[in-house]
């Protein structure tokens, strides 16, 4: 044994620090032991001498000492001496040892512990050192229950450190598995299957825990090792014994799935999974309904389904390689399943049923690729269909008001099923569409009298025909008669029964969402539009007593109306009348509740702006409905904006600015309704939005709530800037002065777009504008960007990264738009100054994104001003500053060519220095060979190569030779 440590006895005051109830100090005294421990030579043989030794009794102890050992095999075991790698073993076998002979096992969380350290030292180890580990360990815990359970421990550790296909492993560590699994397979995988049939023998009626655990080894070793060994008559006849015994079903149905669903041959797995059935069936486990353990019928409907499964690969891999008589025994082998399987998926504990899903989508497939179906087949999918339909159906229990876990796992239980329903109507889209078509008929003849939950299906089923059997466009109403007049006499039948009044928020919610999902129905009978047009209107719908349809009703009315304003003409300003109460913008210091909350009004807003602009009434009159929608939103606007200048209770001004930003937000939702045919002008509604902007201007210069008020007018702006086109420009001018006045990073980063989206749209008529407020703003910028920021603040470091993109983008903007003339005229100094920052952007900050944006500016400047008639002086800043950027900038260790935006960044230095020779001509390649290049130590060769290939015309071959060019010169 190595010899002990001149310390040999621990800290005992450290040790204090390892019971979570320890003071700080202490417990940063046990920190910083742990840490001398793992970095000394040896001081951490104490550990694996009170471990051997049984020193401590303390269990916070013995984790710890197991900790320390831990550390050392993982991170340093190379660097142990023999003596001390002996120590580690001999520490393991006596600590092992002590275990057979206590009364009351160690605590869960050690033996874990120490289950992990044996797996790290077998990982370390077996393939070397200890070629006899499992031997070792067998030799010495016999059949001893608690000796058993460390060794079942260790199997579990060791399938995590050697198989766990989720675990992320190195090439080396991935190589070292394989060889062990490989070593393991040849030297001790039949003495260890051996040791788990007699555990298993040996406790299945004393030790039912420990039984359990073997199963579970056995089920996780099944994937690699030799099946023979575990599939046979005496190890199968075992598990399906413990099949019978309660404390025991679970984890044999478990490990029996881990056996079937191990990797074969299509023909022996066949064999394997119907020799397996022929006994479950005879023992009496396929009747199903005389079983009251769900939760053993959740573990064998997963076997089942694993069964399922491996019957249907087998059958596509004998059909694939063209063994017709086994494909047809495999199918036939599938087939006597689905009895099995509608009784699974017909349960009425969900979970069972989710676990059949996968073989039942996998069977239809199998359907959907046979030339045609026998009359057995067709009944099996009619009844598969059937099955769906019931199980899509709520239960008295779904909380619809106050939605938990509970209902969110049924709502993705009918996810898996609409995949059902889905792939049934590609195998017999005709048998759906009749199956469908009577329960929802016979639903509806009665619905007064069904309980909620059958009407809600049955309206849910026609709903999930509408993705189910497909349609381009939603064209469900035209094209094929059979399909187009079934799901017409639905619609027409949902429309006219008088369903929409059934009084319960699911079956409410499911008929609006099959309305608008099936729009184009009404395109085709317009006559039921004012029915359906009602009960959007009344307490069906925007007034019915749950929010949560109220909600989603104000969204679906606003589809509908924009899908089908031209049928609408005659009813408009009935609609607009209905619906006025709900635009008004809720005061905040109304202690009611509004009928909808200010998101869903959004919606509301949109439709009331479709109403109008797409109706029929002339120029006239939409100005007027257009006013009188807007205006009370500017009343309300003037009187809360002055309230809020006078509150001082900050919690008042939220709400009083959230309340304005409202009323901006809904004003601009209504200008979504105009578009290239029906125009603002157009509508006659120029005045009322200007007067809008006239309203919502002042609040820029409220000195609270800055943040959300300027975001609101923005966004206003922004759409103005589309809508109102010109008529807008007299309103930039203040608004920018007011934006550009005590500005964070975020708020210059939000108004640098508005100005781009000004000068794109208008060019040289924004020019005068432009060149007037182009320093103020560009000063702003840097005045932000130099404010000093803690060294690791990465909020403020990320918000200048993007203001530093914003104000690049801008000036890419400007080039872009062709308006140099507000760049040129800054004056020298200031023109000097713009064009630093962006040869800095190119080559300082490690930005690809920025840096492209900079590149193109060079390049935009350079095709600009680099002619013969181009700005004075510019010439020589190109030879100064913008071919050395083009070489200073890829050839930082930042610039990463392995990265995809980097090479795009590459590729536009590679424009700029085309660009360069565009203008300059013979003079550029001159000063490349003869100065720029040799300056950085470039070979005349080189330097040859590169000036022809600027003088080729095809941009790819300098792209590609640049990416080369650079690669060469970074090794």
């Amino acid at each position: 044994m190595a010899c002990q440590s001149a310390s040999a006895v621990m800290d005992e005051q450290a040790l204090l620090g390892l019971n979570p109830n320890a003071d700080a100090p202490y417990r940063q005294r046990a920190l910083a032991y742990f840490e001398q421990l793992k970095q000394s030579q040896d001081a951490w043989e104490v550990c694996a001498d009170a471990l051997a030794k049984g020193i401590y009794s303390d269990d916070h102890v013995k984790f710890f000492c197991f900790q320390v050992l831990e550390h050392q095999i993982k991170f340093r075991h190379a660097g142990l001496t023999a003596p001390q790698q002996q120590l580690i073993r001999e520490t393991l076998m006596k600590w092992l040892q002590t275990q057979l002979m206590i009364t009351q096992p160690e605590k869960a969380f050690i033996r874990n512990k120490a289950a992990q350290v044996f797996a790290l030292t077998f990982v370390m180890e077996y393939l070397t050192l200890w070629p006899k580990f499992f031997f070792d360990i067998l030799n010495l815990v016999g059949l001893n229950p608690h000796g058993v359970d460390i060794y079942l421990r260790t199997l579990m550790a060791i399938d995590a450190e050697v198989v766990d296909r989720d675990i992320l492993h190195t090439p080396e560590e991935t190589r070292r598995n394989t060889l062990i699994k490989d070593s393991m397979r040849e030297q001790c995988i039949p003495s260890l299957v051996e040791s788990w049939f007699q555990i298993l023998s040996a406790y299945q009626r004393t030790h039912p825990e420990l039984t359990c655990q073997c199963l579970e080894v056995v089920g996780a070793y099944v994937s690699w090792i030799d099946l023979n060994l575990i599939a046979n008559d005496r190890f199968v006849n075992l598990l399906l014994g413990q099949m019978s015994m309660e404390d025991l079903r679970e984890e044999a149905c478990d490990c029996l799935f881990e056996i079937v669903n191990k990797g074969m041959d299509p023909v022996d797995k066949t064999k394997l999974v119907e020799s397996l059935c022929q006994v479950l069936q005879s023992a009496g486990f396929f009747n199903i309904e005389q079983e009251e353990d769900v939760d053993f019928l959740a573990k064998f409907s997963r076997l089942v389904n694993g069964m399922g499964q491996s019957l249907v690969l087998s059958w596509t891999k004998l059909v694939k390689s063209g063994s017709a008589k086994e494909a047809a025994e495999t199918l036939q082998a599938v087939e006597a399943k689905v009895p099995l399987l509608l009784q699974l998926l017909l349960h009425e504990d969900d979970d069972i049923s989710a676990n059949m899903v996968g073989f039942c989508y996998d069977y239809l497939h199998v359907l959907k690729q046979l030339p045609q179906l026998t009359e057995q087949q067709k009944a099996n999918v009619e009844a598969v269909m059937l099955a769906v339909m019931k199980k899509l159906t709520y239960d008295d229990e779904y909380n619809f008001e106050n939605e938990g876990e509970d209902e969110a796992m049924f709502v993705e239980y009918r996810k898996q099923l609409k995949m059902l329903l889905d792939r049934l109507a590609q195998v017999s889209p005709e048998l759906l569409l009749e199956a469908v078509r009577r329960v929802f008929t016979s639903t509806m003849q009665t619905w007064q009298a069904a309980p909620f939950m059958e009407v809600e299906v049955a309206i849910r089923l026609l709903y999930m025909l509408g993705e189910a059997l497909p349609a381009s466009h939603g064209a469900h109403f035209s094209g094929d008669t059979a399909k187009t007049s079934a799901l017409q006499d639905m619609m027409r039948t949902l429309v006219s029964c008088g369903v929409s009044s059934y009084q319960h928020s699911s079956v409410s919610l499911e008929f609006f969402e099959t309305v608008v999902r099936y729009d184009k129905f009404f395109v085709v009978e317009p006559q039921h539009i004012p029915n359906v047009l009602m009960a959007f209107l009344d307490q069906r719908g925007l007034r019915h007593n749950s929010p949560k349809v109220r909600s989603r009703v104000a969204y679906l009315f606003s589809r509908f109306i924009k899908t089908l304003h031209k049928h609408m003409t005659a009813f408009i300003e009935d609609i607009l009348t209905r619906i006025q109460d709900l635009l008004e913008l809720a005061p905040p210091e109304n202690g009611f509740p509004a009928l909808l909350t200010s998101d869903d009004q959004l919606f509301m807003f949109e439709a009331a702006g479709v109403l109008i602009v797409s109706g029929e009434s002339p120029m006239e009159r939409k100005q007027v409905l257009m006013r009188s929608l807007l205006a009370p939103l500017m009343d309300a606007f003037r009187l809360l904006l002055a309230k809020l200048l006078q509150e001082t209770v900050e919690e008042r001004q939220v709400t009083l600015a959230d309340a304005l930003s409202h009323a901006v937000g809904f004003a601009s939702r209504t200008s979504k309704a105009f578009s290239n045919k029906q125009t603002v002008k157009q509508c006659g509604c120029t005045e009322v939005y200007r007067d809008c902007l006239q309203n919502f201007l002042p609040a820029l210069s409220c000195p609270v709530q800055r943040g959300v008020l300027r975001g609101a007018v923005r966004s206003f702006l922004h759409r103005m800037i589309i809508c109102l086109e010109e008529e807008v420009l007299p309103f930039i001018p203040a608004a920018s002065e007011h934006m550009l006045k005590d500005c964070e990073a975020r708020d210059l980063q939000e108004f640098i777009p508005l100005i781009s989206q000004i000068t794109a749209k208008f060019k040289c008529q924004v020019s005068p504008f432009l060149q007037q407020i182009f320093m103020p703003l560009v000063l702003a910028i840097f005045e932000v960007l130099g404010r000093p920021a803690e060294e690791n603040d990465q909020t403020a470091a990320l918000e200048k990264q993007m203001l530093r993109r914003s104000y690049f983008s801008f000036i890419q903007t400007i080039a872009g738009s062709g308006m140099n003339e507000v760049l040129a005229n800054q004056g020298a100094e200031n023109v000097e100054r713009v064009l630093f920052t962006i040869i800095q952007g190119a080559v300082e900050f490690p930005d690809p994104i920025a840096q492209k944006t900079c590149f193109i500016i060079l390049s935009r400047l350079v095709e600009l001003w680099g002619g013969k008639d181009g700005m004075v002086g510019f010439p020589d800043f190109i030879y100064k500053h913008i071919v050395p950027a083009c070489f200073l900038a890829p050839l930082k260790p930042t610039f990463d060519l392995s990265d995809a935006q980097t090479v795009l960044t590459l590729s536009e230095c590679a424009l700029t220095l085309k660009m360069i020779h565009l203008k300059r001509g013979s003079e550029f390649i001159q000063f490349l060979q003869h100065e720029y290049l040799p300056s950085l130590q470039v070979s005349p060769e080189i330097s040859q190569e590169l000036g022809q290939v600027l003088q080729q015309p095809d941009v790819k071959v300098l792209k590609n030779y640049i990416k080369a060019f650079f690669q060469r010169a970074k090794l």
